[in-house]
């Protein structure tokens, strides 16, 4: 036996039949013709003019159409579905051993403690590189709130107290090396008093931190008054003053 393709004179599907027999019938319509003329109409299909007529089946228990299925194949697949059914009876095989998990799907035992190994050695060196810092910072800082008096006294009136949360209420002091504070001043100060309170902080600073060259070198201080801010920074031994006037207060008066 060998099939032939052609097309469905009536609807115009692909038809399949056996040449042995003389005539072809289409799956869809059901019509029923001779099989070289179909294989003529798949040859050239724009040159026919398809009927589309409904055609009712003939109630005949032999049809000509082919379904192309390899027996073989359905018999080995019915013995395998009834083999897989055994064994699933017998509890051999259960459905969730077909389906894969995370748990599946593991990194090799040498590789997982390669990447645990690396991680830890990562944690470990940031904290021994920055624990020290946090410590030197921290006492650094305590050092210079212990002494901040000496550098107001005599030169303004800041308040050194602590609030609840045990942060000083009239200056901040901040940064790793504590080179920078913030200063608020209720009184009127000038550029003279601006110098004095840079050179103390600069001086205290450098002695509890052990600093030996220039003291006032990256270190900003910032004093908040009345009317605006005085950024003080130096260098060299010199002193800049510099003041930017708050002018929202000032439109707001």
């Amino acid at each position: 036996m060998a099939t032939k393709q052609g097309m469905c004179k009536n609807c115009g599907s692909l038809i399949v039949f056996d040449d042995r027999n003389p005539n072809c019938e289409c799956i869809f319509c059901h019509c029923i013709f001779p099989g070289e003329e179909a294989v003529k109409i798949l040859e050239n299909p724009d040159d026919y003019t398809f009927a589309n007529e409904e055609i009712a089946e003939s109630g005949e228990q032999t049809h000509y159409y082919v379904n192309k299925v390899n027996a073989d194949m359905v018999e080995a697949a019915v013995k395998r579905e009834q083999a897989m059914k055994a064994k699933e009876d017998a509890g051999a095989i259960k459905p969730s051993d077909f389906e894969i998990s995370p748990k599946d799907v593991k990194a090799p035992l040498k590789l997982t403690s390669i990447i645990i190994g690396v991680a830890a050695i990562l944690v470990i060196t940031i904290i021994a590189i920055s624990y020290p810092l946090y410590k030197s910072r921290t006492a650094l800082t305590d050092d210079i709130k212990d002494n901040i008096k000496t550098v107001f006294a005599g030169v303004c009136d800041v308040d050194t107290g602590v609030n609840d949360l045990g942060q000083a209420k009239g200056y901040t002091v901040y940064g790793q090396t504590c080179q920078n504070i913030k200063i608020a001043i209720t009184s009127s100060i000038n550029e003279e008093t601006c110098k004095t309170l840079f050179t103390n902080y600069t001086a205290l600073r450098a002695e509890k931190a052990g600093i030996t060259s220039d003291s006032m070198e990256g270190v900003t201080m910032e004093i908040y008054v009345n009317n605006g801010i005085y950024t003080v920074t130096g260098g060299n031994g010199n002193v800049n003053v510099e003041f930017t006037e708050d002018t929202v207060n000032e439109t707001e008066s």
